[in-house]
């Protein structure tokens, strides 16, 4: 109840309501799981009434190195670690969610929202829009191997597949290609390169539907307007 209002993590949602810091119509609950009804029931948290929160809309150019999640029990740096001190039209961030994640060797597009609902047509792989990728890889492929990739394989009983592959540019022993999927599966590029004895050696994700990384700096972010909203196509 807590994490669709935009407060707070899942985890951190039931952790308050089982120290009983949270009540619903005036009762103190202690279940995680007790239903709540959005835009009807009054929820207090610490004697403070929750009021509606805005939706805010960010990218971040996510640094490699970082794990896409609020803390990590390896004590690794997080993404959020972009937005220490933050503030937007000159309050502090809100909680954010990020919607889907990068893994930790991964960088680039990385959007971030207190609005669930929204990331949830995001991510859904029947409507949510496609997402372009550039990765170094070791070695120079032929069409006949960027094919290969677009027809796909069965990866630990998962059948991956792009809907893109084309070759950006090439040196002497590596070269950079484009890849665009229609779905984010759990590393799905290093596993669907992978099966074809492919190292991936570096991954960025530069475009969600039609909105562009661009030339933000890495590790830095900024709000989504209208414009950026729009070309997201959803």
């Amino acid at each position: 109840m807590l994490s669709k209002r935009g407060v707070c993590s899942r985890s951190q949602a039931a952790e308050w309501v089982r120290a009983g810091r949270v009540s619903v119509g005036g009762r103190v609950v202690r279940d995680p799981e007790s239903p709540t009804v959005l835009d009807r029931d009054d929820i207090v948290v610490d004697g403070n009434m929750l009021g509606a929160q805005s939706p805010i809309y960010l990218m971040l150019n996510k640094p490699r190195g970082l794990v896409t999640t609020v803390s990590d029990e390896r004590g690794r740096d997080t993404v959020y670690r972009c937005f220490d001190g933050a503030s937007l039209h000159g309050a502090p961030l809100p909680w954010l969610a990020p919607v889907g994640r990068l893994d930790k060797a991964s960088e680039g597009l990385l959007l971030f929202t207190n609005d669930p609902q929204w990331a949830a047509r995001l991510t859904d792989p029947d409507t949510g829009p496609r997402k372009t990728y550039h990765v170094q890889i070791d070695r120079i492929p032929n069409a006949d191997q960027l094919a290969a990739l677009c027809r796909g394989r069965e990866v630990d009983g998962e059948w991956l597949s792009a809907v893109e592959a084309a070759l950006l540019r090439a040196g002497e022993k590596n070269a950079w290609v484009e890849i665009v999927l229609d779905e984010g599966r759990n590393r799905q590029i290093r596993r669907l390169l992978g099966a074809f004895e492919i190292e991936t050696l570096r991954l960025v994700r530069v475009a969600i539907g039609g909105l562009a990384l661009g030339e933000l700096p890495k590790g830095q972010w900024r709000e989504l307007d209208e414009s950026g909203l729009r070309s997201l196509g959803i």
